[in-house]
């Protein structure tokens, strides 16, 4: 496996809004299947992902409690959506307007998860920056990880409650 730990460069990659990064991982999210935009965007070579926990792109600037909230809500069995920042492998960074969901088996048992990612809208990712360092920042102020996690998840449910709106509503009106 990679690397994950080269330092950050500060670039932000880019990719065609015609184009479609696409992983499939198994229940565990151990990447089974990266199309080439992935390869190419995310800097890694297929044999160095395949079998890989897909949180080898975690950008450190992401707040854990999007990523709590993204595998609670496909463990339960639904899509969801979301901005994300990833790390690229050479400490590179891009943005993605992700789409994750579950996927199926003939008697309805889910045997995976599916995501595409698009070029996210720029007043999107600038409206979404200053919230996820704000969950960051509530993060960081926690030495204890579930503690970490428990603040940041309650900061994002007020915010979402003092405006009147839910998760999925709020990502869309981005």
């Amino acid at each position: 496996m990679a690397n994950r730990h080269h330092p950050l460069t500060g670039f932000e990659r880019t990719f065609d809004p015609g184009e479609l990064i696409v992983t499939k991982t198994d229940l565990k999210g151990r990447i089974t299947y990266a199309n080439r935009v992935f390869l190419r965007i995310s800097g890694y070579d297929e044999h160095e992902v395949i079998g890989a926990p897909h949180n080898i792109l975690r950008h450190p600037d992401m707040p854990a409690c999007v990523f709590k909230l993204l595998w609670d809500t496909i463990g339960a069995g639904r899509e969801i959506f979301a901005y994300v920042d990833n790390r690229a492998k050479t400490g590179d960074h891009y943005w993605v307007f992700a789409h994750v969901t579950p996927s199926f088996d003939e008697n309805g048992t889910a045997i995976g998860y599916h995501s595409n990612r698009r070029v996210p809208r720029r007043d999107a990712v600038e409206t979404i920056r200053p919230l996820y360092a704000q969950l960051l920042a509530e993060e960081r102020r926690h030495a204890n990880p579930k503690a970490a996690m428990v603040a940041s998840t309650a900061l994002l449910s007020d915010l979402l409650k003092r405006n009147g709106t839910t998760y999925d509503k709020f990502i869309f009106a981005l």
